[in-house]
């Protein structure tokens, strides 16, 4: 499987579209563990205030990492002002720190 990285940034003033669809959008990425490499939020400059998120993922194509992006409730709430996708290759780095 290839790797793809997801980089999405939300739109200004939207905190409250992120935290009403929370839980929903946990739920939904904890359905795909075992194609998400690394996942977490994208904090701001403050390094506390939510301002994203960013996946590595393993799908098949990139057709279908642009179709499981899509489906994120985040997405599907319109929190994002932009969204990268791209192929990637996990080059250093053991995975997750402690």
């Amino acid at each position: 499987m290839a790797q793809f990285l997801i980089n999405a940034r939300d739109k200004a003033g939207a905190l409250s579209v992120r935290m009403e669809n929370r839980p929903a959008h946990l739920e939904w990425a904890k359905e795909y563990a075992d194609r998400i490499l690394m996942g977490g939020p994208v904090l701001a400059e403050d390094g506390e205030t939510f301002a994203g998120s960013t996946f590595v993922v393993e799908f098949d194509t990139l057709a279908d990492a642009k179709a499981w992006a899509q489906a994120d409730p985040y997405a599907r709430a319109g929190l994002f002002e932009t969204v990268e996708i791209r192929p990637f290759k996990w080059l250093l780095g053991g995975g997750k720190p402690d």
